[in-house]
């Protein structure tokens, strides 16, 4: 009896610990790693370091002084000396360390080896950043950030114009979208994966910006129509869009007259050879910048008869002479739809060479996949096809410099999406050629059922 006293004594408070524990990792995982998961992986990592660095071939013969002067002291063999580290410093996601890179390793050395890092010390992924010549940066994350998203406090995007938060990467920091360096952008992905939600994001960051929203949505205006409050110009079908384009190249051609008439370059000088651009151009005299927003652009190329097919391919064309030159002119792209491949028609695949940042969210074949990202990164295209249907918003995103990495975006509804839109309606530019399609916003209603004044009744 009492040996089963003493096991209860003991073994209770142990089992609920574990329990814990694991009901923490579970449920709360930033709380586990806070109290449990960090303290284990940071014992790991600096009590097995130089050990795990040899094994993973990361270190190199020490210098011919120290090894010199290590024989003198010790009289002992010499070892393998691996990369320098810095202090470990805890994160509410994982951990940082800098390494020193010693003689003869480049950072790819250290990269190679992130999966053989992450099980040797216990975390959900490392991931390596360089930070000047001869140091990278660790940053271990100890969780799965992707699986229930939260935004870090400080997203890198600062008050710069055109650069908006839009979605959390895998390695606990944000993903910014900036036009100044990414000025058009295609975004795929199939139905129920996730795009609507990037656009949502998109379109609430920009609204509070000095900045003007055109969209092209050919579903009637489903996914847009919300934000018309913001929207400078809203196009419903093919055929206001085929209206719209044109007065955005015509505002196009204007801009880069005002370059011309500025900098003093000769008016036949071609569009092609200016290399400036409007943000050189005094604040005063600077044109506010337009981002266009293309909704399921399949639907511009797709024709029902003959007579249809002269207009798309003039749609077509404009739309990469904005590609091509709208970057100068403050106008950039935001096309989006399920797939994009040359079998839409002549000027699709021209097109999408001029969007040079891509995001993929769950496709549904692999061949989708690649139009998104087999010309910038082939190696991502396996990973945007294991995206799980049960992870709506999980997306893979990469850029012509062939670097790529997995995001996830924060569920916003659309009635709070359309509300801040509606807030910052006031911030609407004035644009003289974007005014015949301006999208009309129904007055709302004023509810009186719930006034705080009381009725007072008629006395003779």
């Amino acid at each position: 009896m009492y040996e089963l006293t003493a096991l209860m004594e003991v073994g209770g408070p142990v089992a609920a610990l574990g329990g814990g524990a694991a009901y923490l990792r579970a449920r709360h995982p930033a709380a586990w790693w806070s109290t449990v998961g960090m303290p284990l992986s940071a014992g790991r990592l600096l009590g097995s370091y130089g050990s795990v660095m040899d094994s993973c071939g990361l270190t190199v013969p020490p210098s011919r002084l120290r090894a010199l002067a290590v024989h003198a002291a010790t009289r002992r063999e010499v070892r393998p000396v691996p990369p320098r580290r810095g202090l470990l410093r805890p994160t509410s996601t994982g951990m940082r360390i800098r390494l020193r890179l010693a003689p003869g390793q480049e950072p790819a050395d250290i990269a190679a080896s992130a999966e053989r890092l992450r099980h040797a010390w216990g975390v959900h992924g490392v991931y390596v950043e360089p930070v000047k010549p001869g140091v990278v940066e660790l940053r271990l994350v100890g969780f799965d950030v992707l699986r229930r998203v939260r935004m870090p406090r400080k997203t890198g995007a600062g008050d710069g114009l055109l650069r908006v938060p839009v979605a959390l990467r895998e390695d606990a920091t944000a993903f910014v979208r900036d036009y100044r360096t990414i000025p058009h952008e295609l975004v795929l992905g199939a139905t129920l994966s996730g795009k609507s939600m990037y656009l949502r994001h998109l379109i609430t960051g920009l609204a509070a910006q000095p900045v003007a929203l055109a969209g092209i949505d050919c579903k009637r205006g489903v996914e847009l129509a919300p934000f018309a409050p913001r929207l400078s110009a809203l196009a419903t079908d093919s055929g206001q869009a085929a209206e719209l384009l044109p007065a955005l190249v015509q505002e196009m051609e204007e801009r880069y007259d005002l370059i011309r008439a500025r900098q003093g370059i000769a008016p036949t000088t071609p569009d092609e050879e200016i290399t400036s651009d409007v943000w050189g151009l005094p604040e005063g005299e600077r044109p506010v910048p337009v981002v266009l927003f293309v909704d399921e652009v399949a639907e511009l190329f797709l024709v029902a008869s003959r007579k249809d097919e002269e207009r798309r391919d003039e749609m077509v064309t404009q739309l990469i002479r904005l590609a091509q030159l709208g970057r100068a002119a403050g106008i950039y792209l935001e096309v989006c739809g399920q797939r994009f491949g040359a079998e839409l028609g002549k000027g699709a695949t021209m097109l999408r060479a001029q969007l040079s940042g891509r995001v993929c969210h769950r496709v549904n074949d692999e061949p989708s996949a690649k139009m998104a990202l087999g010309d910038i990164a082939p190696e991502a295209v396996g990973a945007a096809c294991t995206i799980a249907p049960e992870r709506p918003g999980l997306a893979v995103v990469g850029d012509t410099s062939g670097g790529w990495s997995r995001i996830r975006t924060v569920h916003l509804s659309l009635a709070d999406a359309a509300a801040r839109c509606a807030e910052s309606a006031h911030l609407v530019p004035d644009l003289p050629a974007l005014k015949p399609f301006r999208p009309t916003v129904p007055a709302r209603s004023v509810d009186h059922s719930g006034s705080l004044l009381k009725p007072r009744p008629l006395t003779d």
